[in-house]
């Protein structure tokens, strides 16, 4: 594989099939989207350094470092229903949950109010309108 050599094999886990299908529950629900996003990235990575036998290298290091802000939150408890050879998560509860009912509703209240959306939108989509009127700048006047 490294060196060019092929092989095959087939290897099962079930005991870590369970432990991560529970773990990336926890995620979903204690960290942020572009947090998840990114980990998941990192995550091929540290299995390339891993894989290549580079675990002493500083890249792995400083890898380590992102896991371990990262993973501060990661903690509760998640039931799983495990049959016929699948596990399903039944459950997820943890005391740093990200998902709050009383937001994820979007009902009017004092914590969402439905108005900022319109000025988000407008900030959000600012830099692509700016990119717009420089590209079509750039080219000069639409010729017919």
């Amino acid at each position: 594989r490294l060196v060019g050599i092929k092989s095959r094999g087939v290897y099962e886990t079930p005991g870590g099939t369970i432990l991560t299908t529970a773990h990336s529950c926890l995620e979903s629900v204690t960290l942020d989207r572009e947090t998840m996003h990114y980990k998941q990235r990192v995550a091929l990575k540290y299995a390339e350094l891993v894989y290549y036998g580079l675990w002493f290298g500083r890249l792995r290091e400083a890898l380590d470092a992102f896991v371990d802000v990262t993973q501060r939150n990661v903690s509760g408890e998640v039931r799983m229903k495990l049959f016929k050879g699948r596990c399903t998560p039944a459950g997820i509860e943890s005391p740093y949950s990200l998902y709050r009912t009383d937001l994820a509703s979007f009902e009017m209240g004092a914590e969402y109010d439905q108005t900022d959306a319109t000025g988000f939108i407008r900030l959000f989509g600012l830099p692509m309108k700016v990119a717009g009127v420089v590209d079509s700048q750039k080219q000069g006047p639409k010729k017919e």
